[in-house]
């Protein structure tokens, strides 16, 4: 018999789930947690792979190890040929995402007592923004990476509308709906028809009016302020000693992004940063940099970032202090610096909306509501400028780390039968 589960592959987070006679439900991934944190920790110590919560204390505990996040960033970029060393042996990031989705699967089986050979898969409207070639490419990576862990039937839902269908449990008559999913990694439109009496059919595409995607989420809005506000305590920004010239950027850039962070790890990236300190003006700023990068700190510094990002959206001011070795980088951070650093990008997301209802045929006062999903729709300046948008829209949270698996889930039921 086939059975079916809707998963959600996250950049920050992810969930997986499954329907059944009393609707749909997520699965514990992590004790009886239904969320697990996309991450992965290669334990030098142990020899052990540690996931989710896990591999982050792993981490943060001083381990030796590599950590590896935001894997789903690289899909569909050159960066997927990449390669890193875990003791002798060398993974692939395609290699390292399927041995993540894999645990994933073999918890949920654990969890619902019986194996998953079938599964619906999320994917943003676009991996890649403006191409594609490099977005069939992306969604091809993943449905690998899921074969190779063992499910035979493999499919896709737009991540957005997976959250329509969870919203549309609960309405009571028609109306026009804005899904807003923005998530670690993309931003993602969708504008839906709901209605008591649409939910049960098996067909929804005419229902669907338009999508529209950017990349861009949560993790670049990490980067961005840390590059506008962290960055430069550790050097970004100064010039070299003969004033001719201004550091270079691009390890400032790899530290501040996620994904990138582990390139700093290297013999060679170690002799750049010697060199820029050895024609830096202030190089005890540079020494700062050098000290995050030889004690493998950067995952850390950038997860203490993200920590200030989301304090941010509650409070309006935050202090940054982190320490590495005998130097402390520090930064008083305001909720106006976040609002500065992700202008451009909350602009970008705001188009990519209007470029929805235009592909719609529809304004925004044919907009009834708008449906928030994933981590994002939390920061100040992105809800600001989306509810000045649509001012007369009923702004309506969701579950906003589960609305997209319980979505995937329902369809999963619709597809393969249970």
């Amino acid at each position: 018999m086939t059975r079916a589960c809707g998963l959600d592959f996250g950049t920050s987070n992810s969930t997986l789930g499954m329907a059944g006679a009393n609707g749909p439900r997520l699965l514990p991934l992590e004790a009886d947690k239904v969320t697990i944190p996309s991450v992965l920790f290669f334990g030098f110590e142990d020899d052990a792979i540690h996931f989710g919560r896990e591999a982050v204390g792993e981490y943060v505990s001083g381990a030796d190890g590599r950590l590896m996040r935001s894997l789903k960033s690289v899909l569909g970029t050159g960066l997927i040929g990449d390669t890193t060393r875990v003791k002798k042996k060398t993974y692939g990031f395609l290699d390292i995402l399927g041995i993540f989705i894999g645990e994933m699967k073999r918890r949920a089986e654990t969890a619902a007592g019986e194996a998953l050979d079938s599964v619906v898969m999320g994917r943003p409207v676009h991996f890649v923004d403006d191409d594609p070639k490099a977005d069939a490419e992306a969604q091809g990576q993943l449905e690998r990476a899921a074969r190779g862990q063992g499910f035979a039937h493999v499919e896709f839902q737009f991540e957005p509308i997976a959250a329509a269908l969870d919203y549309e449990r609960q309405v009571t008559r028609e109306h026009l709906a804005l899904i807003v999913d923005l998530g670690g990694g993309t931003s993602d439109f969708s504008l839906v028809r709901v209605s008591p009496e649409r939910r049960a059919a098996e067909e929804r595409g005419a229902d669907i009016l338009a999508t529209a995607g950017v990349h861009i989420g949560g993790t670049d809005f990490d980067r961005l302020l840390a590059m506008g506000r962290i960055m430069p305590e550790l050097g970004l920004g100064t010039q070299t000693s003969d004033g001719k010239r201004y550091l270079p950027t691009a390890p400032y850039y790899d530290l501040s992004t996620w994904h990138r962070i582990n390139r700093l790890y290297s013999a060679h990236a170690h002799r750049e940063l010697t060199e820029t300190r050895r024609e830096a003006e202030r190089p005890d700023l540079v020494d700062k940099m050098i000290d995050v990068v030889e004690e493998r700190a950067g995952h850390r510094l950038i997860g203490e970032v993200e920590e200030a990002k989301i304090a941010l959206s509650g409070h309006d001011g935050y202090g940054f202090r982190f320490a590495v070795r005998e130097a402390v980088i520090e930064a008083e951070l305001r909720v106006e610096h976040l609002a500065d650093a992700i202008a451009d990008s909350v602009e970008r997301i705001a188009a990519t909306a209007a470029e929805t209802l235009r592909r719609a045929g529809t304004t925004v006062g044919d907009v009834d509501g708008l449906i928030l999903t994933g981590g994002s729709t939390q920061v100040p300046a992105v809800l600001r400028r989306l509810s000045a948008m649509f001012p007369d829209a009923q702004v309506i949270r969701t579950d906003v780390l589960g609305s997209v698996g319980l979505g995937l889930a329902i369809e999963s039921a619709r597809r393969f039968g249970g």
